[in-house]
């Protein structure tokens, strides 16, 4: 019952995907700097590199670029990974893209990439990890599998991202299927549904004075989200503090999904 115990992530090995920048980032320093060793992959090789060099000041982390939407290296993704490790206690499915296009104007394409890194990707590479969670899990300490969802899914976006704000309503209802199908396996399937949060995806609205301004304005908490926000949440999730949850997804969004 102590929060020393309750909140213990130190020894895990995760996985955080999209690691490279933004939301990813700040989970895989937090997971780091709470004893964790990450693997974090990201589509870019050099900013990937680059990033768990940075990284590597704060515990063990270790970069295996891929395209997790490609099928070949994902499955190359998997092998490098099973060369270091025969188990995985947490697999943060974060990488995502977004498109944004006027209706009349929305292409095909635009629908294509983002369901297929953000849907497709997160339920192969979960699949393809199932033999390493089970090799983690325990009926006490179930392998976690952490979903990045968003406040887009939740409400209806001001935006002109349809294939986004698709793909996130489709990772929360991914979230609950695969967790009625791998409680049996004590793997746990979960969601988090950021809001704002300082990242490339949300520089178009964060780095503008007067949109910032805006965005501030319309999160009832009144601010940004930080990277302690995002932490605290998959640290809550990943220690035995919430190993009887799964097939949730948690709004970490300062209030705005409470607009409807």
């Amino acid at each position: 019952m102590r929060i020393s115990e309750l909140f213990d992530v130190s020894g895990k090995t995760a996985i955080v995907t999209g690691g490279s920048r933004g939301i990813g980032y700040m989970i895989a320093e937090g997971l780091l700097r709470n004893g964790c060793s990450v693997y974090i992959t990201s589509r870019k090789v050099e900013d990937c590199q680059q990033a768990a060099e940075e990284l590597s000041t704060h515990g063990n982390c270790k970069a295996i670029p891929s395209d997790l939407s490609n099928d070949s290296d994902r499955v190359r993704f998997v092998e490098e990974f099973r060369e270091s490790e025969g188990k995985l206690d947490l697999l943060v499915n974060n990488a995502g893209a977004a498109w944004g296009s006027p209706i009349g104007a929305f292409p095909s394409s635009g629908f294509d990439k983002v369901l297929n890194v953000n849907v497709k990707a997160p339920f192969m590479l979960t699949q393809d990890l199932l033999p390493e969670l089970r090799n983690a899990a325990t009926r006490e300490d179930p392998a976690r599998v952490i979903m990045i969802g968003s406040v887009d899914g939740i409400r209806v976006p001001f935006g002109d991202n349809y294939s986004y704000s698709a793909s996130k309503a489709g990772i929360h209802m991914l979230t609950r299927h695969l967790a009625h199908h791998l409680v049996r396996d004590q793997v746990s399937v979960n969601c988090i549904a950021p809001g704002p949060f300082e990242s490339k995806m949300m520089s178009y609205m964060l780095d503008d004075p007067d949109r910032r301004a805006g965005v501030v304005a319309s999160t009832p908490l009144g601010r940004i989200g930080s990277p302690e926000d995002i932490v605290g949440a998959i640290i809550f999730l990943a220690s035995r503090a919430g190993a009887w949850l799964t097939g949730v997804t948690i709004p970490v969004d300062g209030g705005i999904s409470t607009h409807g």
